[in-house]
């Protein structure tokens, strides 16, 4: 395998470009990658640590305790740049079976293993994640496009999440005990490490053997990565990559799992959530839903400006981004003098060009979308909408002095808003999972309240207003787990529960104990909580 040292403009250096741009003090120094990031040289950091793990065309399997070579290698894009990129080595469902089976002597044995070595074995993989943090959150950028910075937040709050655990796990599994089969986790790839990483770490820690499918697009690089500190420190982890008709239907049916863990769409989500209602099996299913701000008798309007802004990182590609504004119609133009200009200042663009060699790498607000298909689909969103008489409130540009001359920037997209979108329109009913946003102007609260539920359930809203009191009130009606007062709302960390209300969510709750109480079996007749198709009971957000 051949190791990029730098980028090579017509027989020059990056570094020597860099150098003699100050020499001569050129101010429009054409961007390239920093050198020391570039996919081969991370990639050969990778191969270097977990040589079973990381082939020169494809990433391996893990079962039974070994890195496993079956398989077809999946071409991979990254959507930085379209660059290619080494992706996992695809399984058929029989090779699945076989990982289930090996999963579930794994289990067989975990469940013995006392909760002191469980702890024991468990830390020394957060202390590898803590110490390859910086080469886990390169592979995020290339792989999902995420932000440098704010890939190694999210590899933080993976080791730290985890950390916390460690920290509070004898009083949280008293009186518990591992399931009778070992976890199953599908997840989407905007979250490998913070979200399946850390619930996959925490579910060993509880005494259960885990299998998971690794996201098909992007973030097995460095799922596999840390998977790969687990293996090394004797944990008892699974991880396949397959296509979702091939896998899931052994990773879902299977008599053997004790509890499936999904995050993904309502369509995806909703076939598996038809299939578990003719079993018992314990599940946590967390899927999309239109999460709103409601913006009604307020004036606080440089405070809403800082949330905005944040609210953009990394595109929107989060489950509890706000997609939807609700704006009473006569704070209409201070919420305009607010909006655009945060809209003008997003900085969109390749998240490891830099102009010179010693250049920290750019604080970009987002770079790509997860793919072009993604980005086309935003699009053909934003024609239909309107199309069918929304109307365009902001169209966003993207930079050319962002990034590299000549790069493929097919899967970026700048920001746009829809000022009422119509019902008719996908837009009005549907996360767009992207910087697309939607404004509705309305003149009461009631139909404040409406336009906010229109995706029959969300996991997070917020609504802002001066009158506390008012906004408590009408939070109670909001149809969602959590509604923030002046605050946006977000999945939370260590001991904050996490959950949706109506169809965004289905099963047992996670985060603090409830994540511990949905992964093992407390005592008889225990009843979790959760949003179940019998009975809902909503812990307090």
């Amino acid at each position: 395998m051949v190791v990029e040292a730098s980028l090579i403009y017509d027989g020059y250096s990056a570094e020597c470009i860099a150098r003699a741009a100050k020499i001569v003090n050129v101010t429009n120094q054409p961007k390239f990658i920093k050198p020391g990031t570039t996919w081969n040289e991370v990639y050969a950091r990778a191969c270097a640590l977990a040589p079973g793990a990381f082939e020169e065309d494809r990433i391996n399997n893990l079962w039974g305790g070994a890195w496993q070579s079956a398989g077809t290698p999946h071409r991979t894009i990254s959507p930085i740049d379209a660059s290619v990129i080494v992706g996992p080595s695809m399984l058929e469902a029989e090779d699945a079976h076989h990982a289930l089976e090996a999963c579930v002597v794994d289990h067989i044995h975990w469940r013995k293993v006392p909760l002191a070595e469980r702890t024991e074995r468990v830390g020394l993989a957060v202390e590898m994640i803590k110490e390859h943090r910086e080469l886990l959150a390169l592979l995020l950028v290339w792989e999902i496009g995420k932000p440098y910075r704010q890939a190694l937040t999210s590899v933080d709050r993976t080791w730290s999440g985890v950390q916390w655990y460690l920290d509070n796990i004898e009083s949280m599994l008293e009186g518990r005990k591992p399931l009778a089969g070992p976890v199953s986790n599908i997840a989407s790839w905007n979250y490998p490490l913070s979200v399946l990483a850390h619930s996959m770490l925490v579910q060993m820690l509880a005494g259960n053997a885990v299998i998971a499918k690794a996201p098909s697009d992007g973030g097995v690089a460095a799922l596999t990565l840390a998977m790969h500190f687990a293996k090394e420190a004797g944990l008892p982890v699974t991880l396949v990559s397959g296509s979702g008709s091939r896998l899931s239907p052994v990773l879902v049916r299977s008599p053997e799992i004790g509890c499936l863990a999904f995050v993904g769409g309502k369509d995806t989500g909703g076939q598996i959530a038809s299939e578990l209602v003719r079993t018992d099996r314990r599940h946590m299913l967390e899927q999309e839903g239109l999460n709103a701000w409601g913006i009604w008798n307020f004036s606080d309007w440089s405070t809403l400006a800082v949330h905005l802004k944040k609210g953009f990182e990394y595109a929107k590609q989060r489950c509890t981004a706000y997609p939807r504004y609700v704006v009473q119609r006569s704070l209409f133009a201070q919420f305009l003098e607010t909006y655009i200009p945060v809209l003008d200042s997003l900085v969109i663009g390749h998240p490891l060009a830099v102009a010179h060699a010693e250049d920290p790498l750019p604080d970009v607000d987002f770079g790509p979308v997860i793919n072009f298909a993604k980005a086309r689909e935003l699009e053909l969103k934003v024609e239909e909408a309107i199309a069918k008489g929304g109307i365009p409130l902001y169209s966003g540009e993207l930079d050319p002095d962002n990034f590299i001359p000549g790069q493929n920037t097919d899967a970026y997209f700048a920001p746009v808003s829809i000022l009422n979108p119509p019902s008719s329109s996908a837009l009005y009913h549907a996360e767009p999972f992207g910087p697309l946003d939607s404004v509705v102007i309305v003149d009461t609260t009631s139909e404040m309240l409406s336009a906010m539920n229109v995706s029959n359930g969300a996991l997070v809203s917020s609504i802002a207003c001066d009158d506390v009191d008012l906004a408590t009130r009408l939070a109670e009606e909001v149809n969602a787990y959590k509604v923030g007062i002046n605050v946006p709302r977000s999945r939370g960390d260590r001991e904050e529960p996490f959950g949706g209300k109506g169809v965004s969510w289905k099963g047992a709750f996670v985060g603090g104990a409830y994540l511990i109480q949905a992964v093992t079996e407390g005592p008889p007749g225990e009843r979790l909580y959760g949003n179940f198709s019998d009975y809902h009971l909503y812990p307090p957000a």
